[in-house]
């Protein structure tokens, strides 16, 4: 996967269905998560890569002081114009850049932070040599990735629908990227080659994704991820069918009305 290729990936309405549907289903408690643990390096300038609609970065505004400069950044300008017209409750500088060349000046930053972003790196050492570069002595990475979509039961299920969907040709594309980095020890030698000396910190962390209907989160995944551009590529007219599938499956396994699911993160902490 090239550069250009990921920042493809999020074009027309997607980065919209994803900040409304995927936000709140699964990523608002690892951003969270990742808020808190940032908090606690006490840092006076953090940046945080492949920053999306900006869910992290809304909660680094509340959970940092003030005086703390937050730099966001992503490779893709169609998210961080959603990211910032949603907006922060104080300034936040907001830059379009790619992870594996950052326009930042060595020993910048005390903390750089990432939620769900690594997978999508198409040299994710190269990418990791970034991040330490940017870094001051001392300074932390702080990132989480997926599970194994075994262990993330509403993707699971979406994908389950429409593998019976296309058989021939399933779109993989959630098990590919999103839960296909989920290796510690994979991760840890990527970190090793970008030159992190020191062995990460990684933990698994499981939480709820709750949703008012199985519509919900077959929506959010057919429609607000680039599986919606696999779909399309193997029939243009058939995303709404695909999205019923995915809904229908869902509905079966978790019930009709208010649902939850299993959804499970590794956090991998990094220090320069």
């Amino acid at each position: 996967m090239h550069v250009s290729d990921v920042a493809r990936l999020f074009a027309g309405s997607i980065p919209q269905v994803y900040d409304e549907y995927m936000v709140p289903l699964i990523f608002e408690p690892y951003a969270v998560d990742l808020a808190s643990r940032v908090a606690s390096c006490q840092a006076s300038c953090v940046l945080e890569i492949a920053a999306g609609t900006g869910v992290v970065t809304r909660h680094l505004a509340s959970a940092l002081a003030p005086e703390v400069q937050i730099v966001a950044t992503d490779l893709n300008q169609a998210m961080l114009d959603r990211a910032a017209a949603v907006g922060t409750t104080r300034p936040v500088e907001w830059r379009l850049a790619d992870a594996t060349q950052l326009p930042f000046p060595d020993e910048s930053f005390d903390v750089v932070v990432c939620q769900f972003g690594v997978m999508f790196f198409p040299d994710k050492p190269k990418a990791f040599s970034e991040a330490k570069r940017v870094l001051r002595s001392g300074g932390t990475f702080i990132f989480n990735v997926w599970d194994t979509i075994d262990q993330n039961e509403f993707a699971e299920a979406a994908s389950f629908a429409l593998q019976e969907m296309f058989p021939a040709d399933p779109p993989r594309f959630m098990a590919r990227i999103p839960h296909g980095y989920n290796d510690a020890e994979v991760i840890a030698r990527h970190l090793a080659e970008g030159g992190f000396a020191r062995r990460p910190v990684i933990t698994t962390l499981a939480a709820k994704s709750r949703a008012t209907s199985p519509g919900i989160p077959a929506i959010a995944y057919c429609q607000g991820t680039p599986l919606r551009s696999e779909i399309e590529a193997r029939s243009p007219s058939r995303l709404v069918e695909a999205t019923n599938a995915a809904a229908a499956v869902i509905g079966e396994r978790f019930g009709q009305g208010a649902i939850e699911g299993k959804i499970q993160a590794h956090i991998v902490i990094a220090e320069r």
